[in-house]
């Protein structure tokens, strides 16, 4: 998974990868505890505004379905320019492809806690600066969980994803 997380970047969109490494067992991919999700397995409303330029370019998130999406989103960007500045500062994670997975395993292991700490000990650091500022990056939420619906699973996590958004909406 991390192997193919940083040789398609840009090519293919990191929210399919994901959810191809979790459907290849084989990959060891951890699942997350009982009662805990990744991100991307709450998808966000469909039909509703969803990209952070959406709501720059007009007023605040409306409802509980938008602020939802809105929150969402600006997670996804997060995450997205986390990992460029991680690739950026250390050319060893470009270059994961060359590693077998375990290898692959141990250098996240003891990289991105480095740039944790950089990240929140120095706030001048010039690799973050570029990231600083939100990109307006559009990605296609469409097909990525494709598998997933009418399943139990979806129903569970559309659920899910209503319990937090009413409570964005009572903080």
């Amino acid at each position: 998974m991390v192997q193919e997380r940083f040789q398609l970047s840009g090519a293919t969109h990191d929210a399919r990868i994901f959810v191809e490494a979790l459907r290849r067992p084989h990959l060891g991919f951890p699942h997350p505890p009982k009662g805990k999700y990744y991100l991307a397995d709450l998808g966000p409303y469909r039909g509703e505004r969803y990209h952070l330029a959406d709501f720059r370019r007009g007023s605040q998130p409306r409802g509980m379905k938008e602020v939802f999406n809105h929150r969402h989103s600006s997670l996804r960007c997060t995450i997205e320019r986390t990992f460029d500045v991680w690739k950026n500062r250390w050319r060893i994670v470009r270059q994961m492809h060359s590693f077998p997975f375990d290898k692959q395993v141990k250098i996240v292991v003891a990289s991105m806690p480095l740039h944790n700490f950089i990240r929140v000990r120095s706030k001048t650091d010039s690799e973050f600066k570029p990231y600083d500022v939100p990109s307006n990056d559009e990605i296609n939420y469409e097909n990525v969980n494709e598998e997933h619906r009418g399943s139990v699973r979806e129903m569970e996590m559309n659920e899910e994803r209503d319990r937090i958004a009413q409570l964005l909406m009572s903080s």
